[in-house]
């Protein structure tokens, strides 16, 4: 390939030296660095390709004017700008991954802008908090490789290593997906979320795909997961979901740990692609273990392991859950079923129940409990077929009548 076109994104006003470092590297591997400055303010340092007050005009205003706004809406102004301009850059067929270095700030701006370039594009980041929890946020749906930079960003032989560990990275990953084509033949790609309380399901859907000649990638349903296949769905990189573990909806209604935003759900529908919806796991959300919300700690719960414990989904939260299903089931452009397992949602049917003291409460298995979400479901669903199998989600019937299904609409 010609050289690999590689962004860097960087603050030039407190990281030019570091910028510079990581442009001499990725020249001396051949490729051909862009520099991005995403200073907030103006100044006096040379170098970037891109100032900070080209991306502020990208976003309508000029950098004086983001000079007077406080940090947070400062950044919020780059951002939108470094998007508009980085991912104009790559569908003009200029860009083959990015780099970027920074502190806190420097992080979340740089991610962000990276998140908008399509999966499988290389995006790195060294960061002084990649170490952090914070990192499931910069990384979010998106595939960036997270390099920690041991030492808070400055120029010595440590940090000059890691540098140059992702910067050799970024090239050689562009390198080596120029030279990897998709196949003209290759099978369609069909999203399935999954769960462990949902594994069996899963691994059958998944059996049953693959035999039929298609290729499956799993969603794992704690957040980046549900955002991921999300994502993918609005890329047009999957050809239809069998939403086995729509679980993330629960912790998205009580604020649980494991919510993939406001965004799941939709974007399958939107793209007019095959869905059989499941409500697989939504008997619970995830909290972790020691930080239940106040306002819970009467409820009945699983202690899953040392971190997570699981909120038994009550009739009430069930009901806002079948009306919020059927919102999104209701919007979508393609052909789309709801497939309900009445004698269970998850394997949690063979447990109890215990408060967070401890003490047992009852059987887990609630069948007048999950009722509620079907009746909301019939409420509220307005063109999509609502199918009921007397079957547990995890039984293979079950799981073989859901493939059926879709096999059926997507006419394989």
């Amino acid at each position: 390939m010609t050289k690999p076109k590689i962004a860097v994104l960087v603050t030039m006003d407190s990281k030019g030296a570091e910028a510079r470092f990581v442009c001499d590297v990725l020249t001396r591997v051949g490729a051909d660095p862009w520099l991005v400055d995403l200073s907030l303010r103006p100044h006096g340092v040379a170098g970037a390709n891109v100032s900070g007050g080209d991306l502020a005009e990208a976003a309508g205003m000029s950098w004086d004017d983001l000079a007077a706004h406080d940090r947070t809406a400062a950044s919020e102004a780059m951002i939108e700008g470094g998007k508009s301009v980085v991912r104009r850059r790559f569908d003009d067929s200029q860009l083959d991954g990015a780099i970027g270095v920074g502190g806190a700030n420097g992080t979340s701006m740089a991610c962000a802008m990276m998140r908008v370039l399509p999966p499988l594009v290389p995006k790195v980041m060294v960061s002084a908090v990649a170490a952090t929890a914070a990192v499931q946020w910069y990384v979010a749906e998106s595939d960036i490789c997270m390099f920690p930079s041991i030492g808070d960003l400055s120029l010595n032989r440590i940090t000059r290593s890691v540098m140059e560990n992702a910067a050799h990275a970024v090239v050689a990953i562009a390198v080596g997906r120029a030279g990897a084509e998709i196949a003209d033949n290759a099978p369609p790609l069909i999203g399935v979320s999954s769960f462990g309380g949902t594994a069996a399901c899963v691994d059958r859907v998944s059996e049953r795909l693959v035999a039929a000649g298609y290729e499956v990638i799993h969603f794992h349903a704690s957040g980046p997961g549900g955002r991921a296949l999300e994502s993918l769905a609005a890329a047009g990189e999957i050809a239809g979901v069998i939403d086995v573990t729509t679980h993330e909806l629960t912790d998205l209604i009580v604020d649980g740990v494991y919510s993939a935003g406001d965004g799941r759900l939709r974007s399958a529908g939107a793209a007019g692609l095959p869905q059989i919806v499941i409500p697989g796991a939504l008997d619970h959300a995830n909290f972790w273990v020691g930080a239940v919300p106040e306002q819970y700690a009467a409820r009945e719960f699983f202690k899953y392991n040392a971190q997570n414990i699981l909120m038994r989904t009550n009739a009430d939260e069930f009901r806002a859950l079948g009306e919020l299903v059927a919102d999104r089931v209701n919007g979508a452009r393609g052909p789309v079923v709801v497939v309900i397992p009445t004698r269970g949602y998850s394997e949690h049917t063979k447990r109890m129940t215990h408060g967070l003291d401890g003490s047992e409460i009852g059987p887990w298995k609630q069948p007048e409990v999950d009722g509620a979400f079907v009746e909301s479901l019939r409420t509220h669903l307005t063109d999509a077929k609502l199918v009921e199998l007397d079957a547990h989600i995890n039984d293979t019937e079950f799981a073989d009548a859901c493939v059926d299904r879709f096999f059926t609409m997507i006419g394989g």
